[in-house]
């Protein structure tokens, strides 16, 4: 098992969690909306220092985004397994071909 899998487990197992005490479980009580939110600051903050080149601090906001990313899919119940199986099925297709398939720019 990876450390996503890993990851996403706990995150699953803190739905149930008391709020006070856990910050997953405080996430999640807020809703999906809220966590969706939260992941989208934690990307800026990616961003922001992949243009500044700090790799030390991108590393750190790297994993806080995937931490945020999993608590938004639990959020909606999508499991990782689902995010990667759809990896699995784009593999070996171009990215132009797939976004053209999907008819997305």
């Amino acid at each position: 098992m990876s450390i996503l899998h890993d990851l996403a487990a706990t995150i699953e197992a803190r739905k149930g969690a008391d709020p006070e005490t856990s910050w997953t479980a405080k996430l999640l009580a807020k809703g999906p909306e809220k966590c969706a939110e939260k992941f989208g600051e934690e990307a800026v903050e990616a961003i922001i220092e992949a243009v500044r080149g700090d790799q030390a601090k991108l590393t750190a906001e790297a994993a806080d985004v995937l931490y945020h990313f999993l608590v938004m899919l639990a959020a909606r119940d999508v499991p990782l397994d689902a995010v990667l199986d759809e990896l699995a099925r784009r593999q070996g297709i171009s990215g132009v071909a797939e976004k053209a398939a999907r008819g997305r720019d």
